[in-house]
């Protein structure tokens, strides 16, 4: 026992000179950043190339962070969706801008925002600049991504990871049994299967059908367009992702057309000074995505008075982390949004799980009292599933990419309990109640019959709403809505055939059927909420990004299961989201 003190002692005393050490690092690489806020943006210089740069993750919308920055060197940065969109139309119309350097590498970002980009890389095209592609090892979205270029070159000891997708999903019964702890689970949906991981060690027949329908759908997408963009028959793609040539020799991606040339990056470069007529090596200006998105095309333009705005719900909603959509702010911003007579038209772009089923319905109530007043379009990203589709059914068009996660029409509880665990640690529990369900729900005991049978109600109740505001919502019997709801996860493509979508199409689609909506020819775009200025982030950090920064540093991906505890420990009772950690890759 003396021992176990000993090194709980030094442990403890290790991890707080760690923290004091961490704190003098951090407040030292603050200073410096806070220095050099003000030199961070250069103007381009003529002759330039964008650095389309994505080794990263890309998400909706990025807000500078202090301590992204400051670990940078570790990945951890992310991208904005919205800022790369804005560099590459830039791009396309500077006169300074000669073409892009795509290097897509590693980059973390879902299927439909990958398609985002490509689409708007097409559009770029459409200039006669050019698009280059290269990448040491392309991972698959990469790829995906870079067969959008006009020319796609790997290094020569390089690799290309075509090889199918794959869904992966992590469950925990096993590890709950062990402890002692048992889910007590209320849901209503055949397909909802939010909840396996936790009463289940494999996926159950319903889900692995409808798994494998969205992941042959997703595929079929990404096969059908890299097949267009590289000509090459889908049938040869299926062969040569079968073939494993990710592991094979690199000479293989040339004579399958899968890449244009073997290069190394010097020699990339350097047929790019060939191209510019640039003699010297340094005259070679590569521009980065923030200074070209924030370069001024037309200075002497007149905004409009009359805007759309562009509302973000980002994030599991009413969740635990940073990145969420806080529904009580998301409802008070659509009532500002509402009583602003210069907003014409509303575009919500919806990227989120779901979550909470009370602030599903409190944000659908905030966009059904807006509607009344003005056109209402949404956009779909990566995700819009259960809580997600719940605030999004009721748009006057809903916009979709082939390969988004949507749908998951269904609702969950979820209760705990540990009288198994509490046992083995020797703890016990007694209480007085003055009414029937006193202590209800605790986590302590098993729910007795009359106590599930009140949740179960309660949860069935819960979508009883859902289904009815879908089915309003799109203008759909109750009937039909019912048979493609029971939680089911679909595609966009699938969902565009079903009619739980309208068309199928990124942000700028949906801004421009919201202005077609609103009788609009000349407009600006809002974004809401506004971004945080540089002190109101650097204080959040401290509270958020700091842990979730370098908690990714010192555990790497594993740090989403802590992320995932964190969020089930206060989370609602009553969900209406998908599986917590679906992997699809």
């Amino acid at each position: 026992m003396k021992q176990f003190f000993k090194f709980a002692f030094a442990s403890c005393l290790g991890f707080g000179i760690s923290v004091i050490v961490l704190g003098y690092l951090l407040i030292f690489g603050i200073t410096g950043l806070v220095a050099s806020m003000g030199s961070s943006k250069k103007s381009l210089d003529n002759n330039s190339v964008l650095h389309l740069k994505l080794s990263g993750s890309v998400v909706d919308r990025a807000q500078d962070s202090p301590i992204n920055t400051m670990f940078s060197d570790y990945n951890t940065s992310q991208t904005g969706l919205d800022q790369v969109l804005k560099a590459i139309d830039n791009a396309k119309k500077s006169p300074k801008v000669e073409g892009i350097f795509l290097e897509p590498g590693m980059i973390q970002a879902g299927l439909p925002t990958i398609a985002e980009i490509r689409r708007k890389l097409e559009d770029f095209k459409s200039s006669g600049k050019f698009v280059y592609a290269y990448s040491d090892y392309y991972g698959q979205a990469g790829y995906y991504l870079a067969t959008v270029a006009d020319s796609i070159f790997v290094n020569p000891v390089g690799a290309v990871d075509i090889k199918g997708l794959s869904a992966n999903l992590m469950f925990f019964k096993g590890t709950l049994d062990k402890l002692g702890v048992d889910m007590q689970i209320f849901k209503v949906g055949t397909f909802k299967s939010a909840v396996e991981p936790f009463i289940e060690t494999k996926m159950s027949d319903a889900n692995r059908q409808q798994v494998t329908d969205y992941v042959n759908s997703m595929w079929g997408s990404v096969s059908e367009e890299i097949s267009a963009a590289r000509k090459i028959s889908v049938k040869s793609l299926q062969e040569v992702a079968n073939e494993g040539i990710f592991a094979k020799e690199a000479e293989l991606l040339v004579s399958n057309n899968l890449v244009d040339k073997l290069y190394y990056r010097e020699d990339v470069e350097q047929m790019l000074r060939n191209n510019l007529g640039i003699t010297k090596r340094d005259d070679l200006k590569l521009a980065k995505i923030a200074d070209v998105a924030a370069e001024v095309i037309d200075s002497k333009s007149k905004k409009s008075s009359d805007a759309i705005a562009l509302v973000y719900a980002v994030g599991e909603i009413d969740g635990t982390s940073k990145d969420k959509v806080d529904t009580k702010k998301l409802a008070a911003e659509i009532y500002k949004i509402k009583a602003d007579s210069s907003v014409k038209a509303v575009v919500l772009r919806v990227n989120s799980p779901g979550g909470s089923a009370f602030g599903s319905e409190q944000v659908w109530k905030a966009l059904d009292d807006l509607k009344k007043d003005k056109p209402f379009v949404v956009s779909m990203g990566d995700l819009a599933a259960s809580g997600g589709y719940y605030i999004a059914c009721g748009a006057d068009w809903i916009f979709a990419e082939p390969t988004t996660l949507t749908g998951s029409i269904g609702i969950f509880g979820m209760i705990p309990n540990t009288k198994a665990l509490t046992d083995k640690l020797g703890l016990s529990f007694d209480q007085v109640e003055t009414n029937r369900f006193a202590s209800m729900p605790s986590i302590h005991k098993a729910m007795n019959e009359d106590e599930k049978r009140l949740i179960q109600s309660n949860v069935e109740r819960g979508y009883e709403l859902f289904t009815r505001r879908c089915a309003e919502g799109r203008n759909m019997p109750i009937d039909n809505l019912l048979a493609i709801a029971e939680g089911r996860v679909w595609t966009g493509k699938s969902a565009l055939e079903l009619s739980l979508v309208d068309e199928l199409g990124g942000m700028d689609a949906a801004i421009s059927k919201a202005a077609s909506l609103a009788a609009l020819t000349d407009y600006k775009v809002d974004e809401y909420p506004a971004k945080k200025d540089f002190m109101q982030t650097l204080l959040e950090d401290f509270g958020g990004s700091a842990v979730q920064t370098i908690g990714s540093i010192v555990i790497g991906d594993n740090y989403k299961y802590y992320s995932l505890l964190n969020s089930i420990k206060s989370m609602e009772s009553v969900q209406a989201r998908l599986p917590y950690i679906l992997t699809i890759e």
